[in-house]
């Protein structure tokens, strides 16, 4: 991967500009229970490691968010809480889809969330902290 400072600077500032966004996301999904955390900062984390490598080390060393972006670039592991929150917010979605959703689409969210469910499901656990 290449460094960021081998990229222009208008995508330097686009990547960490989409970080930020991820990242503030994820600051957002700890205090509403319907937006998540853990993708939203995984996601930051791949966005600054982008556009600022300074971002990107405060973010690893960070002592809430920094474990979960450690475990996920080392094992690819996600904190089992984090699953249960995903999915039980995927059965809520999907439900609500069913719900409103015109009859032949009904399925597709459902659909949907079982093979993200499955994958995330099969990820390795996070130690627990």
């Amino acid at each position: 991967m290449d460094s960021p400072l081998h990229r222009p600077l208008w995508q330097r500032a686009a990547w960490a500009g989409a970080g930020g966004v991820a990242l503030g996301l994820g600051v957002a999904g700890i205090f509403l229970p319907l937006l998540p955390t853990t993708p939203f900062v995984l996601l930051a984390a791949f966005c600054f490691s982008r556009g600022s490598a300074r971002v990107e080390r405060w973010l690893i060393e960070h002592p809430r968010f920094g474990p979960m972006v450690r475990d996920w670039r080392t094992r690819h592991a996600v904190p089992r809480r984090a699953k249960q929150l995903a999915t039980v917010m995927m059965l809520a979605g999907s439900a609500w889809a069913w719900w409103v959703m015109p009859g032949p689409w009904r399925w597709l969210p459902a659909l949907c969330c079982a093979a993200v469910a499955t994958w995330l499901w099969r990820l390795p656990d996070a130690d627990p902290r």
